[in-house]
């Protein structure tokens, strides 16, 4: 199969055909130069396209980071042979970090800084996750964007900001906290599961995948009967994440025995 056929397969709509050509250039010049290259930041639903393209082409050498373990935006990094993935991660400056501190009793969002970041004429894809906290932001980038950021970006929203490059070590993550719920469903199907992962009604689920609201896996899906396996992971636009951790037997009613994890 050639590049056009298996962009012809893999892809949904444009913007995915550009960004999956993309990667298999940098994947073919990897392979063909024997140096390292890598994407821009990818959403979790771009990275799982890339991924899907990955074991069609046949798992070229490659790692996904973003700074930090369990970064939600990462980079693909297309490895030759003489890298490491580990020593990519420790030793490779192609993701920084920017301390931005301000004054802390001022409320910002995540949206404030991307906001501000974005109004520079920064593409998305040049900034990775944003961690925002009591007084601090921890803002992830692609190492290009250091100077450039250190000048310019002076406020979010209409706060004051001072901005500092530190080492990846440096960085702590924020725990994500989640809460376990034990249920039974009568199939799994992904309007069942998902109505018990978000405590609402079936029928709501189903009318929030119909609407086009709903991604497992971070790819959409508008079928309320999709089955859903251990391990899945349902967003919903509006209501968050959750994932589907365990599935057991059959209660006495005959109904499955699921346990999911919500992000709260």
């Amino acid at each position: 199969m050639n590049k056009t056929e298996l962009l012809n397969k893999m892809t949904q709509h444009p913007e995915e055909r550009v960004l999956l050509a993309r990667v298999m250039d940098k994947a073919e010049h990897t392979r063909t130069r024997g140096v390292p290259t890598y994407t821009g930041f990818l959403s979790s639903a771009e990275r799982a396209s890339v991924e899907g393209l990955l074991s069609a082409i046949g798992q070229p050498r490659h790692v996904f980071w973003g700074g930090y373990e369990g970064a939600e935006r990462t980079v693909c990094a297309f490895l030759p042979e003489w890298q490491d993935a580990d020593v990519f991660q420790s030793e490779s400056e192609t993701v920084t970090l920017l301390h931005a501190t301000f004054s802390a009793d001022t409320a910002l969002s995540h949206r404030d800084f991307l906001g501000s970041i974005l109004a520079l004429g920064i593409p998305r894809e040049k900034v990775g996750d944003l961690l925002v906290s009591d007084g601090t932001c921890d803002i992830l980038i692609l190492q290009e964007l250091t100077n450039f950021l250190l000048q310019h970006l002076e406020r979010a929203g209409r706060v004051k900001l001072r901005l500092q490059p530190l080492p990846l070590s440096a960085l702590q993550p924020p725990e994500e906290n989640t809460k376990r719920i034990t249920d039974t469903v009568a199939s799994l199907r992904l309007d069942a599961v998902m109505a018990s992962g978000f405590s609402i009604s079936r029928g709501k689920a189903a009318g929030f995948i119909s609407a086009g609201r709903v991604q497992l896996n971070h790819r959409d899906c508008c079928k309320a009967d999709h089955a859903v396996a251990e391990g899945d992971v349902i967003t919903c636009r509006g209501l968050g994440k959750c994932v589907l951790t365990e599935t057991g037997g059959l209660s006495k009613k005959g109904r499955i025995l699921i346990v999911l994890e919500r992000y709260v």
